[in-house]
């Protein structure tokens, strides 16, 4: 009879390493993530919509490496405004104010009960695939089967992270010129990204642009 395998979880999840902001993958890859605003684009006169255009259009024909496009969406927490109007609600000392109050309170618990209200993110993945990625192909860099220090497989990091951060900074550019904000995550931000992803059934509040 033939042994059932089993594995964790962690087996399946590619990610070997979250370090200084860069997605270190089992296979030696690295990502960096980035979080845009949106634009309202329906809000826009004719001559702005023409413009977001031929800017996106220009931003994408300047891509010489693959970008991939992640939106999240998410049914929205209430909870923490529900708190928040409680709080007030116990601190008003005017009656018709916390009558109102209370009637506030209902009718967003009534609207979202009703309502299937979602928040959404948006995420660019920007993958870098160093040309020497193993710890083996780093011994033979350095000199037959040696085995590379921490100090020059740090080092191989830090050259390959550069890379990283020039295609970042394309996309970075091309994007404000299409008026969408960009921020890139750190270490803290991505493996919340992560655990979220991860772990659909947590609700918490969305991440914003500072």
């Amino acid at each position: 009879m033939a042994q059932q395998q089993t594995g964790s979880t962690q087996d399946f999840v590619p990610i070997k390493e979250v370090r200084d902001g860069v997605v270190v993958l089992k296979d030696g890859g690295l990502r960096a993530i980035l979080l845009t605003s949106s634009v309202n684009f329906a809000l826009k006169s004719q001559d702005e919509q023409s413009s977001i255009i031929f800017q996106f259009q220009n931003f994408l024909n300047s891509l010489e490496f693959p970008v991939e496009i992640f939106i999240q969406s998410r049914k929205l927490d209430i909870r923490p405004y529900l708190s928040l109007l409680e709080n007030r609600y116990r601190e008003q000392v005017v009656d018709l104010l916390k009558i109102q109050t209370r009637e506030y309170i209902e009718f967003i618990k009534s609207f979202t009960e009703s309502a299937n209200i979602m928040t959404k993110s948006f995420f660019i993945v920007i993958p870098y695939t160093p040309p020497i990625l193993t710890s083996s192909s780093v011994g033979n860099f350095f000199g037959g089967n040696k085995k590379p220090t921490p100090q020059e497989i740090s080092g191989q990091f830090e050259e390959h992270r550069t890379q990283l951060e020039q295609r970042i900074s394309v996309v970075e550019q091309g994007l404000v010129r299409t008026g969408v904000r960009v921020v890139q995550l750190g270490t803290e931000e991505i493996i919340e990204l992560y655990y979220k992803i991860f772990n659909p059934g947590e609700q918490d509040k969305p991440m914003k642009l500072s």
